[in-house]
């Protein structure tokens, strides 16, 4: 992070400079501009790259940089209007929608302004993120011979058996394809398990992407009610009895939002019922790897114990690296894995082979579980500090489960909160937080907010974003 803001802070006093130079003048030297501004030459490389990228210097190998010509003026907008008619034709008999709300995803996508404190991330704050490892990865990665060729279409074999062993019981390299992210790994599988205009099963409350996802494709999310052991079967069983459902989409291992493990006893009977009704589970085992160092033993990826291939099983790098580093899998048995890769292949191609490269660069290096078992007792000390806080500002926040992994916490809200003032009111105050509603896939039975503490700095911005949040609650609550 320091790098990059001495990057940046380079490029903002040489753009600053360039009106000395008339257009084709030649910039002060590499060498000149380290001893002026005393930083390394890798930040004058970058800097320089950044202002070309910008179209504002040339770079000349062995020559230097030197200020770009004057660029002529842009051409006149033209007439868009007509979009508005061939955009907005009556779609109600589409199947596959022409337009897709994004709302739900934004929320966690969109950095918020400056000053305001991140509890509506989903990704790990930079300084939990394994950069120097990735770095190194992706640099060795480049090196390899063939990195930069084509990849077989299912992935590379060593990275498909990495992913395999992760996932346990008797799964099988053949049975694993890289895919470029969790969220495309779950749209091909909802792309390949029910046709537009069918119903699909889905926890409540669940994850808004896997919502849009669904929604996107034609589905019917319908949606199948979560306590603190996850799932509840018999409701589960009455739902693929009333709608015929092709598909239920589930995260077992610290749920989105509530943080709910499957409990044991529920394991073998969601598996049944979805057998019995000829149906797949869709079993998005996204945190894993943001355990808590206080959690104990993790119950196996239900793909694990599924020999009869009911799961479908998505798990992802991303999480616990960084949100550009898209690498990750799913596994299937049986006739339906052909059609997995078929859909892929037809999207995507392939996951960009350098950076599956990377990837087995990363996992396989001393680095990888070092980075979790740190990322383990960041996230522990985190949690705890945001459960004390909230405990001791904003008691009227129900926290009936604290869980032992991921990186979020789901509060509920006093009777009769309206989420969206309050979700205002944090962020007037300088708090960002996500609302409960869109968690929802039909009318939410109380008002909820998620609170992360994995994308703040540390213990310190989550004690100061819980005050905000107490200023927040004192105007929207009385």
């Amino acid at each position: 992070m320091q790098e990059r803001s001495s990057v940046d802070e380079l490029a903002k006093q040489l753009r600053r400079e360039l009106d000395r130079y008339s257009p084709g003048g030649k910039l002060p030297s590499s060498r000149a501009l380290v001893e002026r501004f005393r930083v390394s030459p890798v930040t004058v490389s970058r800097a320089l790259a950044q202002l070309a990228a910008e179209g504002l210097v040339v770079t000349r190998p062995g020559a230097g940089a030197f200020r770009a010509q004057a660029r002529t003026a842009p051409a006149p907008a033209g007439d868009t209007s007509w979009q508005e008619v061939a955009l907005s034709a009556d779609g109600a008999a589409d199947l596959v929608p022409r337009s897709v709300d994004a709302s739900g995803v934004l929320v966690s996508l969109a950095a918020p302004p400056p000053g305001v404190i991140e509890f509506n991330g989903g990704y790990l704050h930079p300084s939990l993120q394994p950069e120097r490892a990735m770095a190194a990865a992706l640099s060795r990665a480049g090196r390899r011979p063939g990195a930069w060729g084509r990849p077989p279409m299912e992935g590379l074999p060593e990275l498909r058996e990495w992913f395999a062993r992760s996932i346990g019981g008797a799964v099988t390299a053949a049975e694993v394809l890289i895919t470029a992210g969790g969220q495309s790994a779950l749209t091909t599988a909802l792309r390949a398990l029910a046709p537009p205009g069918a119903p699909v099963l889905v926890e409540s409350p669940t994850y808004p992407g896997m919502l849009a996802i669904a929604r996107a494709a034609g589905l019917r999310p319908v949606p199948v009610p979560v306590d603190a052991d996850g799932v509840r079967p018999e409701l589960l069983a009455d739902a693929f009895r009333a709608t015929g459902a092709p598909a239920f989409v589930c995260q077992p291992l610290f749920q989105n939002p509530t943080g709910a493990v499957l409990a044991p006893g529920r394991r073998a009977e969601v598996l049944r019922i979805a057998r019995e009704a000829g149906a797949f589970v869709v079993e998005d085992d996204f945190v894993r790897r943001l355990v808590h160092e206080d959690a104990g033993p993790l119950p196996r990826p239900l793909a694990a114990d599924d020999p009869d291939g009911v799961v479908v099983h998505v798990s992802s790098l991303t999480k616990a690296t960084s949100p550009s580093f898209r690498v990750s899998a799913l596994a299937a048995r049986g006739p339906v894995l052909e059609r997995l890769r078929a859909i892929q292949v037809v999207d995507t191609f392939f996951v960009p082979r350098p950076l599956q490269e990377a990837a087995l660069e990363l996992v396989g290096s001393p680095a990888w579980p070092r980075h979790l078992r740190a990322v383990s007792a960041a996230l522990k000390a985190r949690r705890d500090a945001m459960t004390g806080a909230l405990a001791l500002h904003l008691p009227e926040l129900a926290l009936p489960h604290v869980p032992s992994g991921g990186y979020h916490l789901w509060p509920r809200l006093p009777d009769g909160t309206d989420e969206s003032a309050l979700t205002s009111a944090a962020l007037r105050a300088g708090v960002a937080l996500t609302p409960g509603r869109p968690y929802f896939s039909a009318e939410p039975p109380a008002a909820h907010v998620r609170l992360s503490f994995a994308a703040v700095a540390g213990t310190g911005e989550i004690a100061e974003g819980v005050r905000r949040l107490r200023t927040a609650c004192d105007e929207v609550l009385g």
